[in-house]
């Protein structure tokens, strides 16, 4: 069984250690940012790292997190249940928020970051596949190259 969860606004729910260092001026007063602003260049990392800190103990085995994408796994729904209800006491501990709208519970399969994710694997989404059957077979150089830069 699969659950998949999608994290809410991730910027707005790291907090800044080092909030004078985003600091700015303005004519009503001096301000900075008590959350991580959508600006800087490493909050996709930042996230990352703070979601495998907060999950390590159930990391590659009940659960996968790729930056804001989460996923709880496990082979029953005995062991889902207690796993989805291991993974909700860490976001209620750490007042993490997720996003209800992209949170799909207790399939067995599902479409993320372009791929299908299974109880086989990773596999190929089959849009995918098929946008490349359909394609039509290049016949000039300039096609080749274009269809190579597509790979």
């Amino acid at each position: 069984m699969l659950s998949f969860m999608d994290g809410f606004s991730k910027y707005s729910q790291i907090a800044l250690e080092d909030m004078e260092k985003t600091s700015f001026i303005t004519e009503w007063g001096t301000y900075c940012y008590r959350v991580m602003p959508f600006e800087l260049k490493n909050v996709e990392a930042t996230y990352q790292k703070a979601a495998t800190t907060l999950f390590h103990d159930m990391m590659h085995r009940n659960v996968e997190v790729y930056v804001d994408d989460m996923i709880v796994k496990s082979r029953d729904r005995a062991d889902h249940l207690a796993a989805l209800e291991r993974f909700f006491e860490k976001i209620r501990q750490f007042k993490l928020r997720l996003n209800p709208k992209k949170c799909t519970f207790g399939v067995t399969s599902r479409k993320l970051l372009g791929y299908m994710v299974g109880e086989r694997g990773i596999e190929a989404y089959s849009n995918k596949i098929r946008a490349i059957l359909d394609m039509p077979a290049p016949r000039t150089e300039r096609e080749i190259r274009g269809f190579l830069g597509r790979l």
